[in-house]
């Protein structure tokens, strides 16, 4: 049985997508080299990462995991809170820039090695897909050949895996916001008793189902931008998988041209996105390396160099003069430092395991008499670890005498994960007043020896009038005791 050759690419229109709109179905060929064992390897690797990481625990949680119930970040033993979400932005920031230094220097290195769905689309589902179908040929013909109770088992096998592998992807997915624990209880019940989980992890089977057994690098060059973006990223000195025109042109069969070339379109038939990389860089492109592997050992066979389709960049490629460091590569490394700088510092000064909050009570702002000024604050305190701790209230050490702490003489515990609100007066004696001024409360917890400082207003009223009442009330209080003797 005859079967249609594969689609020649060019420039003018995308392979994956036929004149009339249709969907055209790559079937790329198989390959072995040295780049396709190492992102073999790496890419299962990544995988390892991802389906152990929620089995891996540091202080009493996943090293990764989004608590959605009780609201909590917990990222390899540090502990967020919703207050400490601002945190995110330089996170954001940072990685973002990394990426972009990472573009500028290696192109699309991300795409073909690390990104989830190549991961998973390359190094999982094509794979199940030789396995039960067969090589390139042989999928093209049973691509093209009338339905038959083989192509069916086939077929059906090969999705019911497919959906198997899905599922078990959205599963490893939601254990990274439901614990695992929950996770298998949840399975042992029914499905309308944990509605939402389920709903999340049905679509998300859905999803990649379809993603990965039909949509496949349709994804990567129609919905992800991350293509588009690369053409404002790179250079002539950004590392790509290029051709060597000079060395392969004129291309022909072996003997019958000057090009190093033989024109076998091996490279086109292990291309994942159906290009051809003589063509020049193509927006498809995603650095994945298979057509080096290709070409490297055709070159081999028919005793010529390896590296006419490699990694190089449009500079090397032409025989100019390389530039790895340049203005760009500084401005994104230095702007991803700066990120990740801030990123590292706010975890550490800021983002911290307790957090404290010190406001005044509605309703009157003080209180007063000819011998004292009093404030009332209320104090929240708030435990981010995953253990009990033990907090005092005091006031800062640059306090002028004459005021004390009333009310939170004794320590306090709160719960792990835990927060409490505690009450305190501070007070002035009518002598030390000498108007509102700004005061420090100072809330230190154990373990760690932490203290956290909160600058607070001190309010009274006017310290004249208040000196003045407390001169009436001293000079009333000596006739009294005279009238006594």
């Amino acid at each position: 049985m005859s079967t249609t050759p594969p689609k020649r690419p060019n420039l003018v229109s995308v392979t994956t997508i036929n004149a009339d709109g249709s969907h055209y179905k790559l079937q790329p060929a198989d390959v072995a080299g040295k780049w396709t064992f190492a992102r073999r390897v790496f890419g299962l690797l990544l995988i390892a990462v991802y389906v152990v990481l929620p089995w891996v625990t540091i202080n009493e949680h996943p090293a990764v995991f989004f608590d959605v119930e009780f609201r909590q970040f917990h990222l390899f033993g540090l502990t967020l809170v919703p207050q400490d979400l601002w945190v995110m932005f330089f996170a954001v920031t940072g990685l973002g820039f990394a990426l972009f230094f990472a573009t500028s220097l290696l192109g699309r290195l991300w795409c073909g090695w690390a990104c989830p769905y190549t991961v998973f689309l390359e190094h999982v589902f094509r794979r199940i897909e030789r396995i039960i179908e067969g090589d390139a040929p042989a999928r093209r013909l049973l691509e093209s050949a009338p339905w038959s109770v083989g192509k069916l088992f086939k077929r059906v096998i090969k999705h019911l895996l497919f959906i198997v592998c899905a599922a078990l992807i959205a599963h490893v997915f939601i254990s990274y916001f439901v614990s695992l624990p929950r996770l298998y209880s949840f399975m042992h019940q029914s499905p309308l008793a944990h509605a939402t989980a389920f709903g999340v992890v049905a679509f998300l089977t859905l999803v990649l189902w379809f993603c990965f057994g039909w949509f496949r690098e349709q994804f990567c060059i129609i919905m992800c931008p991350y293509g588009r973006l690369q053409s404002a990223l790179t250079d002539d000195d950004t590392i790509i998988i290029g051709y060597d025109e000079t060395r392969g042109e004129p291309r022909g069969a072996k003997g019958k041209a000057e090009g190093d070339c033989i024109d076998c379109r091996r490279c086109v038939h292990v291309c994942p996105t159906g290009i051809d990389i003589r063509n020049g860089l193509q927006l498809e492109c995603i650095g994945c390396a298979a057509c080096v592997d290709a070409c490297d050992d055709i070159m081999t066979k028919v005793g010529r160099p390896k590296g006419l389709v490699r990694y190089d960049s449009l500079n090397g490629l032409a025989r100019k003069t390389r530039r790895i460091l340049r203005p760009r590569i500084y401005a994104y490394a230095a702007l991803a430092l700066l990120g990740l700088s801030a990123l590292g510092l706010t975890v550490a000064t800021k983002a911290r395991p307790y957090t404290a909050t010190v406001a005044r009570l509605e309703g009157t702002p003080f209180v007063s008499d000819a011998n004292s000024v009093r404030n009332i604050y209320q104090i929240r305190v708030l435990n981010k670890r995953n253990q009990p701790a033990t907090f005092t209230i005091r006031l800062g050490h640059d306090t002028p005498e004459g005021f004390e702490l009333s009310g939170a003489d004794q320590s306090f515990v709160v719960a792990a994960l835990g927060e409490l609100s505690r009450s305190c007066v501070v007070i002035a004696r009518a002598k030390a007043y000498q108007g509102q001024r700004d005061l420090v409360i100072e809330v230190h917890g154990e373990p760690g020896n932490i203290t956290l400082k909160e600058t607070v207003k001190f309010l009274g009223p006017n310290p004249i009038l208040l000196h003045e009442e407390a001169e009436r009330a001293e000079s009333h209080e000596d006739r009294h005791d005279k009238e006594h003797d």
